[in-house]
């Protein structure tokens, strides 16, 4: 795979190329988010194609609890930039890039369903604040 690169994210800054952010404060360190918040490194990549690649990557290892390991501090758990960026490069190391393509079509298609879950739930309670209302 090719380089990217993650750097503490800083509020108000702009980025031009394919990129996202990764929270690194809190119990949810490690996700990976389209937006930025305060708390966060920004990911930045050479291309569109590396850029979705590692979102899930990120995803697949916030779901598996990889970061957790790293996470330090008592009040405020966090995680430093260079265990995130261990982290992910190890990752990166250990699979294969076709078993890879497969799992990440896997995860859209997953994420795709969940959004429509989310939407159906929506819609569904928003019947019955309407049903309920005289």
């Amino acid at each position: 795979m090719s380089t990217f690169e993650i750097r503490t994210h800083q509020t108000g800054r702009t980025y031009s190329g394919p990129h996202f952010f990764i929270l690194c404060k809190g119990l949810n360190s490690g996700r990976p988010m389209p937006e930025p918040c305060p708390n966060c490194f920004v990911l930045t990549t050479n291309s569109e194609d590396l850029r979705e690649s590692l979102f899930y990557l990120c995803l697949a290892l916030k779901a598996g609890k990889y970061f957790s390991y790293y996470l330090k501090g008592s009040v405020i758990p966090f995680i430093c930039i260079t265990d995130a960026r261990a982290v992910i490069k190890n990752a990166l190391q250990m699979n294969e890039q076709q078993v890879w393509d497969n799992k990440i079509l896997k995860l859209q298609k997953i994420e795709a369903f969940e959004a429509n879950l989310k939407l159906q739930l929506k819609t569904i309670s928003e019947l019955k604040m309407a049903l309920l209302r005289f």
